[in-house]
């Protein structure tokens, strides 16, 4: 996804500094080109020979050093760059950065740069939270930067608190939300509905169904590395929580109904990809679900749930886009196409729930597009490659 960006990675003298590896070594798979430029300071805690075996280029340190090529190596480091992110970003380094000192490779390097810079800052919960270092990252923030909020835990030097430096993965997201895509999204404002609902028989059983919320969240993150303005409106799920995006946690399909029809005359595009349970209890509140003669069957009066799908047709204001999804098992061309029609949608995706790879938690998908005068079939594809093909569809048609 990162394949021809280049990410000039500034490593500072942390302990944390051990999660930047990690992070080199992530890039790398991501097929970005990533140079590392370390402080005298971080070489104490990780040797340059770590970095130069992760990433496959040669480890910047001294702004004097006779062994590089002929050329002004802090300068030629700024131009290749296509993101500067610095971390583990110490509290001496943040200074530097917020008052243009540049007094070795890395402040150097950092200060001739153009392009987005990153910060990631790792240190002390008190360091952190001391006046001069909240200054710091203020002007840094008024400078372009995006300052990334540590984590809070239990910290090298044994204070609980906020400092930590976040985890590799979470890094990663930063620079995928930076650079994986031209933000062709930018200043739409995107509504996604995502994962189950779940409707309470009593205080331990609930009705609900497969849904593990994949394609709704890949949908999300896609349209926020794009540039869009995103809501997430997710049903209960055992995914992590994506960031750059508004989430809006919801339990039952009446609060998902809420939720998504509050927000839903803001948005230039809904994409309703949530599977919301059918029905739910008929039972009025506080009355006791019967139980057979014998107490072993529950004897159940169901109702139908909120179709949101339908509210949303119905109440759709003018430009706005909607597209929704159908899980069907058989018929399912025909019976997306009715759906389409009879809900006034503008855009259907339809799979199958017998076809393998495709469906509840699976990691790929296999969709076909529909509108009311086309079909478009894809390939069966990984659901971050559906994603992306249904928002290139979606702005297509706009």
């Amino acid at each position: 996804m990162l394949s021809g960006k280049t990410v000039l990675l500034g490593v500072t003298g942390g302990i944390a500094c051990y999660k930047a590896a990690a992070l080199a070594s992530a890039l790398v798979k991501q097929h970005c080109d990533v140079q590392v430029v370390m402080t005298r300071n971080a070489t104490e805690f990780l040797t340059p020979v770590t970095f130069e075996q992760l990433t496959g280029n040669r480890v910047a340190v001294d702004t004097f050093d006779r062994n590089h090529p002929f050329q002004v190596e802090h300068v030629a480091l700024a131009d290749r760059a296509d993101l500067v992110l610095i971390a583990p970003a110490t509290a001496n380094v943040l200074a530097k950065l917020a008052h243009g000192i540049a007094d070795d490779m890395l402040t150097t390097t950092v200060l001739a740069c153009d392009c987005p810079k990153m910060a990631a800052p790792a240190m002390n919960t008190r360091m952190y939270e001391n006046p001069v270092t909240q200054d710091n990252l203020a002007a840094l923030r008024r400078y372009g930067w995006e300052i990334i909020a540590p984590a809070s835990g239990r910290l090298a030097c044994g204070a609980v608190g906020p400092g930590k430096l976040p985890e590799p993965e979470d890094l990663l997201e930063c620079v995928l939300h930076a650079l994986s895509h031209t933000k062709d999204m930018a200043g739409l404002r995107l509504l996604v509905t995502a994962g189950p609902t779940q409707e309470a028989l009593d205080p331990v059983r609930y009705l609900t169904n497969h849904s593990t919320g994949k394609m709704g969240y890949a949908i999300a993150r896609a349209a926020a590395a794009r540039g869009a303005e995103v809501t997430l409106v997710t049903g209960p799920t055992a995914l992590k929580r994506p960031a750059y995006m508004e989430v809006v946690e919801v339990v039952s399909a009446r609060e998902m109904f809420e939720a998504v029809t509050r927000r839903s005359q803001r948005q230039d595009i809904i994409v309703k990809a949530a599977a919301v349970a059918d029905y739910r209890p008929a039972a009025v509140a506080g009355e006791k679900i019967k139980k057979s003669e014998d107490g072993s069957d529950l004897a159940l009066t169901l109702e139908r749930t909120d179709d949101i799908l339908a509210w949303l047709g119905a109440h759709k204001p003018q430009g706005q886009f909607l597209c929704g999804f159908s899980m069907e098992t058989r018929d399912v061309l025909a019976n997306s196409r009715k759906k389409l029609l009879k809900k006034n949608l503008d855009l259907i995706a339809a799979n199958s729930l017998r076809e393998a790879g495709a469906g509840f938690g699976t990691a790929t998908n296999h969709v076909t597009l529909i509108t009311a005068q086309a079909e478009k079939d894809l390939p069966l594809m990984s659901k971050d490659q559906v994603a992306h093909a249904l928002l290139d569809e979606i702005l297509r048609l706009r």
